[in-house]
């Protein structure tokens, strides 16, 4: 059973015990192996966005839902991550900083039931390859809303500061597809 006041408070314990992402991969691998429950406790979702769950400068709990189809630009969190997912599939490409642009550099396919860690310096870009919606939750080692985090572009591949009303625009034109059943792009 997945409870989100449990969960939570697992989070922040862990987090004291452990600066590392460690101790919160195991917390959330042994929340997400009950998708079902999660999408229970959090609500079925209707629509790409997401939702703070919990926020501190140690550390930020975000519910994920990336609409069918969806890619958000390359960014970094400065602060590692740890990313379960319980609906749907999230494909990670990752870069590598040259200057003031990046390079692709690796990749990873997460599953429903699977919890993966990102350090703090990855930087990475993030695609629902499905027709679907998918959900995830997302746990940060610190501020996920502070000031100093870096996007780049998805054309160009050039640096700019990270813009969360940016990301917001991306979800809403993410749904306004999703809603008229046009899924490209």
């Amino acid at each position: 059973m997945f409870e989100l006041d449990r969960f939570i408070e697992d989070c922040i314990q862990a987090r004291q015990e452990d600066e590392s992402h460690i101790a919160i991969r195991e917390v959330v691998a042994k929340a997400v192996t009950n998708q079902s429950a999660v999408m229970k406790a959090l609500g079925e979702p209707t629509e790409a966005g997401f939702e703070s769950i919990y926020q501190s400068d140690q550390l930020t709990i975000l519910n994920f839902t990336w609409a069918p189809l969806m890619t958000l630009m390359p960014h970094n969190h400065n602060a590692w991550a740890v990313i379960g997912i319980y609906s749907g599939r999230e494909d990670n490409i990752f870069w590598r900083k040259i200057d003031n642009h990046v390079e692709a550099a690796g990749a990873k396919s997460l599953m429903p039931g699977s919890a993966s860690a990102l350090g703090r310096d990855i930087i990475h870009s993030v695609t629902n390859p499905t027709e679907k919606l998918t959900s995830a939750i997302h746990v940060y080692g610190g501020d996920f809303f502070a000031p100093g985090r870096s996007e780049w572009d998805p054309e160009t591949l050039e640096e700019s500061a990270y813009d969360i009303n940016k990301a917001r625009r991306i979800f809403a034109q993410a749904n306004k597809r999703f809603a008229l059943g046009d899924q490209v792009g």
